[in-house]
């Protein structure tokens, strides 16, 4: 009941998402009538919906993890970690509660009205979101051993959150005589000052052990503000700072969107058009594969998402083609990352957004269309390089004639799915949307078409399919949120310059570091989620990149393009895996299939990253 509950209430955000920043927009621009405050009612809705997907993701075990290396220890240690992953996951799931609880408690925080409600009341299911991610702890708890260890890190998170805990007490009782509290919060700081690089190097290892990302994340930023005081607060603040920005906002959204259609007959609609128009010719089906998986990931966000719901598919039209089984899987996996350099791409949205106060000082002027046009060359290399390499492996003598009338018939099936991306464009491009309006318009756009117009679901099945995509984008917010706070610190701890004086120091040749840049970051790939590294590791690479005279929206491109190839990068990329289940074949089956593809990505990567001219021409004034 419970579960029914939070879905309904999931699928209600997503609607009052979308359609309130569209009325707001019609209210103010053709009707005239001003909203008053209505960037912080939609922010703070944004808000309500990230805590409900978090905790909807938890619940449904899609948290994003690093690769989990523990399959292949002895049992008896694999025990031990998971009875540590346990002991640190109540820990800091108790430490996050009660230090968002904090500011609940804090009567100078969040004072502004929305919808005649306390901003307050918004805030409050942030920590309500951890309270029942920590009653989902115990109750999936295998065995005594993982109860107990449960209990003891509700235990240990509660006595290492004196500092929050105090300041609790002090807001609602007024009480501040309270030493023998303030005492163990002394001696956790004073303890975490002096063992924050131990904590560090245990919570990386228990995030190769099954973490989930976001708690390691936020483990890691406990300590290093504890040991810098005790300025927990930060964390929540922060969160709530990121997770209501518009920008962020938007993310959700498209995925959300890029969801609905993959899970309706849009695919299949896509497929048969570019058959039409390509499957006369050698590797014509390739041509229509990679099109289609391009065009889904650059609404879903995430690869694996459109792996997953189309790689079977395509497969089948692939092999049907007369294409080599384990040919067409590799080509699946290997373009399903190639969206993320076109509009309305989360990722770039994502990197701007986030970078953007570091990026203007080196590029006044700069917004996200520009890096979206600095994407679009590169991107359409790497998507040319997928097609041209497929071509090459499409051995198929027989093919169907050329045949206007099919291609007319499978067009005129196709054009409201051909609408939505040129209404994206067309709208945000000309400055007639905001880029969370264009977003907004894309899921309305979407659930209707499936709903209203294709009749691919009825309305049980397409708010059980909207309910579906909830997990999407809870996984990547709750990355966003855990990696805000330590965002905050590396650049007020001038994390960035340091980084940039250490690499100039040691490294003077331009072109050397781009190459050396670009195996970090597929390093990078290979082992985080894009969007906690664009958080954490993009301002370092952005500030090194601009000290070598890189331009900001190549940096921007190359970044983006090393993370969508880390997917790829054995031994632990994540579409490896993915593609494994998908296909159900062992990854060492899908990584010498996907070899000839990487190689031909880095060959791209290496040209995107020494020929500027391919990501600055679009954008030279």
């Amino acid at each position: 009941m419970l579960k029914k509950i939070e879905d309904i209430f999931a699928v209600a955000l997503v609607a009052l998402l979308s359609v309130t920043a569209l009325v707001i927009k019609i209210m103010q621009d053709n009707l005239h009538l001003q909203v008053m405050n209505a960037d912080i009612i939609i922010v703070n809705i944004a808000f309500v919906f990230a805590c409900v997907a978090g905790l909807v993701t938890w619940r449904e075990n899609r948290a994003l993890c690093l690769a989990n290396v523990t399959e292949k220890v002895p049992s008896k240690a694999k025990a031990v970690l998971k009875a540590a992953s346990s002991f640190a996951t109540a820990l800091i799931i108790t430490q996050l509660f009660l230090a968002a609880l904090l500011q609940v408690a804090n009567p100078d925080q969040f004072t502004n009205k929305v919808f005649m409600l306390p901003e307050k009341f918004y805030y409050a299911f942030y920590p309500l979101c951890f309270l029942m991610i920590l009653i989902l702890l115990f109750q999936r708890a295998e065995n005594k051993v993982a109860f107990w260890a449960t209990l003891s890190g509700t235990v240990v998170g509660l006595l290492t959150s004196m500092s929050a805990v105090t300041g609790i007490i002090w807001f609602l009782t007024g009480n501040s005589d309270l030493p023998a509290l303030y005492a163990l919060s002394d001696a956790w700081n004073a303890f975490c000052s002096k063992t924050v690089l131990l904590w560090v190097l245990a919570l990386i290892l228990l995030a190769f052990s099954g973490v989930p990302l976001f708690v390691a994340i936020s483990g890691i930023t406990y300590v290093i503000f504890s040991a810098a005081g005790g300025y927990i607060d930060v964390l929540p603040i922060e969160a709530y700072s990121k997770l209501a920005d518009k920008s962020i906002a938007a993310i959700p959204l498209f995925t959300i969107a890029g969801y609905v259609l993959a899970q309706g007959s849009a695919g299949k609609r896509f497929v048969e058009l570019f058959r039409a128009l390509f499957g006369w010719f050698r590797g014509g089906a390739v041509v229509a594969a990679v099109l289609v998986l391009t065009f889904f990931s650059t609404f879903t966000g995430v690869s694996g998402v459109t792996i997953l719901a189309l790689g079977s598919l395509l497969a089948v039209i692939l092999t049907g083609s007369g294409y080599e089984k384990d040919r067409a899987e590799s080509l699946i996996t290997s373009s399903g990352a190639v969206g993320l350099l076109f509009p309305p791409s989360v990722a770039i949205i994502m990197y701007a957004s986030s970078n953007y106060t570091v990026i203007t000082q080196f590029a006044p002027g700069f917004d996200v269309i520009s890096l979206f046009k600095a994407a679009l060359i590169p991107g359409a290399i790497m998507a040319l390089s997928m097609i041209a390499l497929g071509i090459f492996f499409d051995n198929n003598k027989s093919r169907p004639a050329f045949s206007l009338r099919q291609i007319g018939r499978a067009f005129a099936s196709c054009v409201p799915e051909l609408l939505l991306p040129v209404l994206i464009c067309v709208t945000y491009f000309t400055g007639f949307f905001n880029l969370f309006q264009v977003a907004s318009f894309a899921v309305i756009y979407a659930v209707a078409l499936v709903f209203l117009f294709r009749r691919d679901f009825d309305l049980r099945k397409s708010a059980r399919v909207v309910a579906d995509s909830v997990p999407v984008s809870g996984g990547i917010l709750f990355i966003i949120a855990a990696a805000a706070a330590l965002s905050y610190w590396m650049q007020d701890a001038n994390i960035p310059e340091n980084v940039t004086a250490f690499i100039t120091t040691y490294i003077k040749n331009k072109y050397l570091f781009l190459l050396l840049m670009n195996l970090a970051l597929l390093l990078v790939g290979c082992l985080m989620d894009i969007y906690s590294a664009i958080l954490l590791v993009s301002p370092l690479f952005l500030f090194s990149a601009a000290s070598f005279g890189v331009p900001v929206v190549q940096a921007g491109v190359i970044f983006i393009m090393n993370l969508s190839i880390g997917f790829l990068t054995p031994p632990v990329g994540m579409d490896l895996f993915i593609s494994s289940y998908t296909f159900k074949k062992p990854v060492g089956q899908v990584i010498k299939g996907v070899l000839p593809f990487l190689l031909v990505q880095l060959v791209v990567l290496i040209l995107i990253t020494y020929v500027p001219q391919l990501t600055t021409c679009l954008i030279a004034e």
